[in-house]
């Protein structure tokens, strides 16, 4: 188990990696990548047996990042496990990158589905979950959605397969900070109480602060002790969480920080001591 000081100096280097290669490429989705940094790390870190000896094969644990514009979140935090090299970072969206902007498996070992079209994460994370049951392997699948991203038909699908075929080895984390590229998700297609419709979906609901690894570490404890039905764990955080011009602002939902912002942003991340 790693300690909660080193969970917050691995996340430290997530988000100034974040940034750093958002401001490098001009372009990218900072806001939503920020927010879903403790949750990575928990999972990389404490939670999933996935490692680079054994990142070919489907004998370990998987992970989906459904809301795949969050690629800078996932490629920083397989850059702090050793993944990729650190400098690769700084080619995000380039041509002929590994690391565009969605992740895509065909590309980078570590990516366990390529996603961008918003609802076909979770999608997947169930057939994962179904093909593990039939494969009699009892490893875990997580996803990650956005909230945004719950306005989409299909993450309804999805949930209503996953509570059909009692997956209960499926753990959704879903990225509540409550805005989207266009505003407050509630004014701009609401999808609320997003709690209240997935338990009416048929799925075990779990409310937490999605920036406190004690929280984190509970939910998924609990999760696992839950038989016959999917988890969702419904992740109360912020979006653009540690910067703090960027800290609950839509703006820096698609935005990438120029030279000046950037400094600002690496002062405001400073090492863990």
């Amino acid at each position: 188990m790693t300690e909660r000081k080193e969970l917050e100096k691995h996340a430290l280097n997530i988000r100034r990696n974040i940034v750093t290669m958002v401001a490098k490429a001009k372009s990218g989705h900072p806001g939503g990548s920020l927010s879903a940094v403790e949750i990575l790390t928990w999972l990389y870190f404490n939670e999933m047996d996935v490692n680079q000896n054994n990142v070919a094969s489907t004998d370990r644990d998987r992970f989906v990042l459904s809301k795949g514009h969050a690629s800078p979140v996932l490629y920083a935090t397989l850059a702090e496990k050793g993944f990729l090299p650190q400098e690769e970072l700084l080619t995000f969206r380039a041509i002929n990158s590994r690391l565009q902007g969605h992740p895509n498996m065909r590309y980078l070992p570590g990516v366990d589905m390529s996603t961008g079209s918003l609802g076909q994460g979770l999608a997947a994370a169930v057939g994962m979950a179904i093909a593990n049951r039939l494969d009699q392997k009892d490893h875990y699948v997580y996803v990650l959605i956005g909230d945004g991203e719950s306005e989409e038909g299909e993450i309804w699908e999805s949930a209503m397969a996953a509570a059909h075929y009692k997956l209960d080895h499926l753990i959704a984390f879903l990225d509540f900070n409550g805005l989207q590229i266009d505003g407050d998700i509630t004014k701009v297609m609401n999808p609320t109480p997003l709690d209240e419709k997935f338990k009416a979906f048929g799925w075990h609901v779990l409310t937490i602060d999605g920036h406190d690894y004690d929280q984190i570490e509970a939910a998924l404890f609990q999760a696992k002790q839950t038989e016959g039905k999917p988890t969702l764990i419904l992740a109360h955080t912020i979006k653009g969480k540690g910067v703090s011009y960027m800290e609950n602002q839509a703006s820096w939902h698609g935005s990438a920080p120029n030279e000046e912002q950037l400094k600002i942003a690496l002062d405001e991340l400073k090492e863990v001591a």
